[in-house]
């Protein structure tokens, strides 16, 4: 049969390799072995490949005979055409009548079809892989794989499902490089099916199916990016997210999805794709994930209802952020968003008693300004309350960002009227829950609520004493910073701005789901937080918050008035302790006789260790007698040798000890000029030749293909062997355990990196009074 590869290609070389470039690439392509799970059926097949395309281009008239006829075709691989995976063979010449016969293309007998097919897998060519190789597993009937026409069909089989898997495998991520993210997941899927339906390979599939939990966050905004005409594909993405939330237990669960994302990650990638979903698809995903229950899908879930009920003119449905709300209002200040809802269901005084407690000072000086004149502050609440729906909830939503929000029109209409005309009667004192509860202290009112003036509202704000611990009350500020964002107006006193920039504006919403690392770990490819849109009221991560100096915070108390100048006046309506002087004075006793009996403890546990020091000297040893050496810090009794000097062998026979510490000093050199830095000057500090020069030869050639390595190391000298005839020289055997991880321009080649445990043998000599290795050998 013929497959589409020419000797040059096999070896990784140009057509102008010289004589010496060539023997290096073919050393080192017969050093790097494919993964351990191959066969030595494949193995020995592809060894076989490598042996034929340098016999024949070391040889000076057989390689010009297949140049010259290797020049006559324009190779082109990419003109090749493919055939589908689900494309079944008839017979074992299938797999060769793709090949374009203008392209080179090599004669193999059958037995080397693997070893063919692992050539091709390592260099990169994974969809001709799959080509050549899909029509023998799926026509068993016709292609006769299994009666040994390739070879011993017990291991033929696994090893061409191995390499299709990893062909796979590699496709995949070259797919999601190129944010290709569904197409990548179809080719790990398809790698992943093709060992399940043998059971083959546990850890070639747990590879893969990393790879698609850590792909899951990037499918699931390309999905939900689609459009609305594309149902199957959305609800899919709908899917995922949902396996993600299950997995992570809640949004701000502590859960491992496998992808990678930290909490923070994960709050961010939640709202980058809330711009990808409606208001309908945001109230069911939320409503759902705050009954978990969870804070941030409690916030998200009233947006979504506020945006829907007023959009929709569903009344009801504000109704129902209004209850969600009661049960934040617990745990953190969200008064304006329960003002907001009251006015919608055109409960002003309950509009009116929640912005009296809101701790929103900018929002509440713009509202106060554009209510000057009015004997309450319901018109700027309503001016305040339009611009939030529309510049801060309508832009976090699929079908809603280019929707206007009227307050007139959403009044003027029948339904809502209808609904409202229904609602109960409530006063703001009566089974109100926004009102923070104070602990079981003494406090009282001195008066009752003084009145507005000058349009503005009166200073009056409530004591609040905490119910909850102050790490429950960071978290909840936490919270309400990421969900809320600060689409607060930003106004300082009064502002002068005209009234179109008294409102922060929204940013636009995200066009495209972003390719950044979601990783880092990462290493994974990208790795990946998901970039969140900073658009008005939006949940912002505390580092976010922290950054833009907007961070809501709850307060915990409030005794005095908020302004300056007025800490020693007691505005109308404030709440005041109850003076208790008899319990001071007692408390005052109390104090002094603690502070009376410290201080006596204090005295006689002086004593006592005064004693215990005379005691501990009268039973001392004698002192020294005779002259002491002198011991300096400065100069230390025995000479430190330097940290970069070469190893000074002590004279005599080669002891294990010594050769333990050679050997290490080898292998820590070999990680050394192997590694990134390419230290390869350091290698005549250890061998000396004949192994010298083949050392230096590997490290260039890695740094002329810019491949490098990074190397774990375990040794145990397990015999020494003084020549008897000259004891400057030893022969050496240990036990190597190496782990090798090679990377070619950045980027891991898991075809280069192994982990074996070896036998070796070294040659040692020893010269001017140090070791060095002067051969070696894998036993």
């Amino acid at each position: 049969m013929r497959i589409p590869l020419d000797y040059y290609r096999i070896l990784g070389l140009p057509i102008q390799a010289t004589p010496e470039q060539l023997q290096v690439a073919y050393r080192d392509r017969t050093l790097q072995l494919p993964r351990r799970e191959y066969s030595e059926v494949a193995i020995a097949s592809r060894k076989e490949l490598l042996d034929e395309a340098y016999a024949v281009l070391s040889d000076p008239e057989q390689r010009s005979t297949y140049d010259a006829s290797f020049l006559e075709k324009t190779y082109n691989p990419e003109s090749s055409p493919s055939l589908p995976l689900e494309s079944t063979a008839t017979d074992e010449t299938t797999a060769t009548e793709a090949i374009d016969p203008n392209n080179p293309s090599l004669d193999i007998s059958k037995e080397q079809f693997v070893g063919a097919l692992l050539i091709l897998q390592e260099l990169g060519e994974y969809e001709l892989v799959l080509q050549l190789g899909q029509p023998y597993l799926h026509s068993r009937d016709s292609i006769s794989l299994d009666k040994g026409h390739l070879g011993d069909p017990q291991l033929v089989r696994p090893d061409i499902f191995l390499t299709l898997a990893l062909a796979c495998l590699e496709l995949g991520r070259e797919q999601w490089q190129q944010g290709r993210y569904e197409n990548a997941a179809l080719s790990l899927e398809t790698g992943q099916e093709l060992l399940l339906s043998e059971g083959l390979f546990p850890t070639v599939r747990g590879e893969i199916q990393a790879d698609l939990y850590k792909l899951r966050p990037y499918r699931i905004l390309e999905l939900l990016a689609l459009p609305d005409e594309q149902i199957a594909e959305r609800r899919k993405g709908l899917q995922l997210l949902q396996d993600m939330l299950q997995e992570r237990q809640g949004i701000d669960g502590s859960g491992d999805d496998q992808s990678g994302l930290s909490i923070d990650d994960f709050l961010r990638f939640i709202q980058q794709l809330r711009g990808y979903l409606t208001a309908a698809q945001q109230q069911t995903l939320f409503e759902a994930e705050a009954r978990r229950p969870s804070a941030v899908a409690t916030y998200l879930a009233v947006y979504a209802l506020i945006a829907r009920g007023f959009a929709q003119r569903q009344p009801a449905l504000i109704a129902r952020a209004k209850q969600m709300l009661m049960r934040l209002g617990r745990r953190q200040d969200v008064h304006l968003e329960q003002a907001v809802c009251a006015l919608l269901l055109g409960q002003t005084e309950e509009a009116s008693h929640a912005l009296e407690l809101s701790h929103e000072y900018e929002p509440l000086a713009f509202i106060r300004e554009q209510s000057q004149g009015a004997p309450d502050l319901l018109p700027g609440l309503c001016l305040y309350g339009e611009r939030w729906l529309q510049n801060s909830v309508f832009p976090h939503f699929r079908d809603l960002a280019e929707q206007t929000a009227s307050l007139k029109d959403y009044f003027a209409d029948e339904q809502v009227q209808a609904y409202l005309e229904q609602l109960p009667e409530s006063t703001p004192t009566a089974n109100n829950e926004w009102s923070v509860t104070a602990q079981k202290k003494a406090y009282t009112t001195t008066g009752a609520s003084a009145g507005r003036s000058n349009g503005h509202s009166s200073d009056r704000e409530p004591a609040v004493v905490g119910s909850y611990s102050s790490r429950e009350r960071d978290r909840a500020a936490q919270t309400a910073s990421w969900a809320g964002g600060s689409d607060r107006t930003s106004v300082s006193g009064v502002s002068t701005l005209p009234a179109s920039q008294r409102v922060t504006s929204a940013t636009s919403r995200v066009a495209e789901p972003t390719t950044q690392a979601i990783n880092s770990s990462g290493d994974s490819p990208t790795n990946t937080a998901v970039k969140s849109p900073d658009s008005g009221r939006q949940p912002k991560t505390r580092s976010q918050a922290d950054a833009a100096g907007r961070v809501r915070t709850t307060p915990t108390s409030v005794t005095g008035s908020s302004e300056p100048g007025h800490l020693d006046q007691s505005a109308p309506g404030r709440l005041q302790r109850l003076p208790e002087r008899r319990k001071g004075a007692k408390n005052r006793r109390s104090i002094l006789l603690v502070i009376a009996g410290v201080v006596g403890i204090g005295l006689i546990g002086w004593l006592l260790i005064a004693w215990i020091q005379n005691l501990r000297h009268s039973s001392s040893a004698p002192a020294l007698e005779g002259e002491q050496p002198m011991v300096e810090l400065a100069q230390p009794p025995i000479p430190i040798p330097e940290a970069d000097s070469q190893l000074i062998a002590p004279g005599g026979p080669l002891t294990q000890d010594t050769a333990q510490q050679v050997i290490q000093t080898w292998l820590s050199t070999k990680s050394q000029v192997f590694g990134p830095d390419y230290q390869i000057d350091r290698l005549d500090q250890i061998l000396v030749d004949p192994v010298l020069s083949v050392w230096q030869r590997r490290a260039q050639t890695n740094q002329q293909r810019n491949i490098y390595a990074q190397y774990n190391h375990q040794v145990k000298v397990t015999s020494v062997q003084t020549n008897p005839a000259n004891p400057e020289q030893a022969r050496v055997e240990a036990a190597v355990k190496e782990e090798a991880r090679f990377y070619q321009n950045g980027e891991i080649n898991q075809a280069l990196s192994y982990d074996d445990n070896l036998r070796v043998q070294y040659e040692l000599v020893r010269q001017e009074g140090q070791w060095f290795i002067k051969d070696m050998a894998v036993r």
